[in-house]
């Protein structure tokens, strides 16, 4: 599933190629065709992402309200001109690199950005089942297997909007960090299921949630009601760094401190970019310990019980 940062980054590309622009919206698929229709023609005013949905606004007070879910993508095809590119290293994932002036290009983002071949003529014709595109005179945008594909009115996206956590992204002020303890610390649930819940906290995913325990040195079963405060804050002041970080790379690297040598190692290859994360059975990196892996809430758990007591 897409975590925080890879949001942000699909509504920064929104930002970039499609709001100010008229929009022809159509359901190639068909299962969006009533939502298509009252979005078609309108020009988008603003792209927003809240954890892991975004708002797409559509002038005349209409949103798309997206959620990916487990299996959802946005492929974009045009004259893309972000400033990051993307090329692909040893483990079929993808790392970055710089490109110049716009070019007619396609590719994907959800969980993980994948760089195409450049296309012969734009438009591109659907792949597979698209539920909804969004196409401008020069860039268009394929939406593929969403939880959530809804057109909603203002009072639907506060309310979707109040059943979210604080989002770093949006305000990692004093308030924001005030919220977040205070939804850690009134719960006697795992501060791993907590981290989780996208009603406490905004954006976290398995990745992110077993890397952020083991650099503040959290034991995931330990209760939220015994996290201290400045345990706490030390989880939101972290998250709000790696969310950054992820959205100005685009990559979840969560590793500190890296010698130039490891760091284009890391951006290079996965497998060298996380402290704990998908390292089952595997030596700690700092003590040596056997990383362990368990099922909690039905999502794989990673952590060292060495240094997360």
């Amino acid at each position: 599933m897409p975590e925080g940062h890879s949001v942000h980054r699909i509504a920064n590309q929104f930002s970039r190629h499609f709001v100010g622009k008229r929009c022809e919206v159509s359901s190639p698929q068909g299962r969006f065709a009533a939502g298509a229709a009252q979005l078609d023609g309108k020009r988008m005013v603003a792209a927003r992402a809240v954890a892991k949905q975004m708002f797409l606004e559509f002038e005349g007070d209409l949103f798309l309200r997206v959620h990916l879910g487990l299996y959802g993508a946005w492929d974009f095809a045009g004259m893309i001109s972000s400033a990051e590119a993307l090329s692909e290293d040893g483990d079929g994932e993808e790392s970055l690199s710089s490109i110049g002036a716009p070019r007619l290009a396609r590719y994907r983002m959800a969980e993980q950005e994948k760089a195409e071949d450049p296309i012969e003529s734009f438009p591109p014709d659907p792949v597979g089942q698209v539920r909804v595109r969004i196409l401008t005179e020069d860039t268009v945008a394929d939406l593929r297997g969403p939880t959530a594909c809804v057109v909603e009115d203002p009072a639907g996206v506060q309310r979707a909007l109040d059943k979210l956590g604080p989002d770093p992204i949006n305000d990692d002020g004093p308030e924001a960090e005030k919220t977040f303890v205070e939804n850690v610390r009134k719960r006697n649930v795992a501060i791993g299921q907590l981290l989780m819940d996208q009603a406490v906290v905004a954006g976290i995913g398995n990745i992110y949630r077993a890397e952020l325990l083991f650099r503040q040195r959290i034991d995931p079963y330990k209760p939220g009601k015994k996290i201290t405060v400045k345990q706490a804050k030390a989880l939101w002041q972290d998250w709000s760094k790696l969310l950054h970080d992820g959205v100005r790379d685009g990559l979840m690297l969560t590793m500190d401190d890296l010698s130039p040598a490891d760091h284009a190692k890391a951006v290079r290859s996965r497998k060298d970019r996380h402290w704990v994360y998908h390292r089952q059975g595997e030596p700690c990196r700092v003590c040596g310990t056997e990383i362990r892996m368990a099922d909690m809430a039905g999502r794989k758990l990673y952590w060292c019980p060495k240094d997360q007591k």
